[in-house]
């Protein structure tokens, strides 16, 4: 298996539905969360804002379930290919890119987040 290179501690990650191929979601993976990801089959990240190892739908049950990993030509990125519980998204889209940049929403959303999650707890 081929190792990411960490040196700068985190590893951008793209996450991609795994059958529409519809772009789900940005985010870090720290070494731990890679090897948690690899062991398990389930996206783990590093949040920035939280400062910690996180398991994709560790509260809200959305998790995401790893079919394939790959990683770029430079071995700093990781894409992942995954089949998606609900949505990606913790304001209630199937995906984060749920809006153009003029502000219009062109995506789907399948859930409201006070119906998910507790008060603060949604941050990525």
């Amino acid at each position: 298996m081929i190792k990411p290179d960490f040196k700068g501690g985190l590893l951008p990650v793209i996450v991609q539905d795994v059958k529409t191929r519809e772009v789900l979601m940005f985010a870090y993976m720290n070494e731990e969360a890679f090897r948690l990801t690899m062991e398990t089959g389930l996206a783990h990240y590093y949040s920035r804002s939280r400062q910690k190892l996180w398991k994709k739908g560790e509260e809200s049950g959305h998790v995401q379930h790893v079919k394939e990993a790959r990683i770029d030509c430079d071995e700093d990125c990781l894409l992942l290919l995954v089949e998606q519980d609900t949505a990606a998204c913790h304001t209630g889209y199937v995906s984060c890119f749920y809006r153009d940049v003029d502000g219009r929403i062109v995506g789907k959303k399948v859930f409201e987040p006070g119906d998910v999650y507790h008060e603060g707890t949604h941050k990525t």
